[in-house]
């Protein structure tokens, strides 16, 4: 793995540890995706959210969310679960 890359995946792990508490606040938005029992493909797919939320924030606004901003997209999270679900459902069953 190139080094800047391993840096940048450390960084990341890092980062993760001291935002713990955020991952928290999402399990536990979440009701209707986290009694879901296809949970592995859910947590992809919020993961990605997640880190697309995060990566936005520092290219557009040039900064971290705050923790408004941070609530806010838990807010946008908890309004699309039934359409994550629904989505997830219709790509799984054309395999």
């Amino acid at each position: 793995m190139d080094k800047r890359l391993e840096e940048k995946i450390n960084q990341k792990i890092n980062e993760l540890a001291e935002n713990i508490q955020e991952i928290h606040k999402i399990i536990n938005s979440l009701e209707t995706l986290r009694t879901n029992s296809n949970s592995f493909a859910y947590g992809i797919v919020i993961g990605r959210l997640y880190n697309s939320f995060y990566y936005q924030c520092r290219r557009i606004l040039k900064r971290s969310p705050t923790n408004e901003e941070f609530l806010e997209f838990l807010d946008t999270l908890n309004k699309n679960q039934v359409k994550i679900l629904d989505t997830l459902k219709l790509s799984n069953s054309s395999f």
